[in-house]
């Protein structure tokens, strides 16, 4: 499984921005999506997830200003950040747990990374 992180970009403080990710390659179910991000210097911390039920779960610091949704049908998250702060600038990784299938059919489970995009929040 494949995953293809877009719409990072800069924007002033306050701005807002979309992030879209879309998983493809082989048979395969998703069973949940979502963001984490890294900025310089820090380590990866948990942006929102999404699992195929619609359970979210948001780190702190974004509760309130993004919102995490999906599209099954096209097997795409996406991450809208309103009201952006200088401290939100980061590359955002799009990550995806899934189920992929042997030739009986066998479900396996996997997860993979998105190459990541960047968010740059000018103050």
């Amino acid at each position: 499984v494949q995953l293809q992180a877009s719409g990072g970009g800069l924007v002033q403080a306050g701005g807002s921005l979309r992030l879209s990710c879309v998983a493809s390659g082989g048979r395969f179910t998703i069973v949940a999506m979502g963001w984490y991000r890294q900025a310089p210097g820090k380590q990866r911390e948990l942006v929102a997830t999404l699992s195929s039920s619609g359970s979210t779960k948001y780190g702190d610091s974004m509760q309130g200003r993004f919102t995490v949704s999906k599209d099954n049908a096209e097997n795409t998250v996406y991450l809208q950040m309103n009201n952006l702060k200088p401290e939100d600038t980061a590359v955002y990784y799009c990550k995806a747990d899934f189920m992929v299938y042997d030739f009986n059919q066998t479900p396996i489970a996997g997860s993979g990374w998105g190459q990541g995009t960047l968010v740059t929040v000018s103050s």
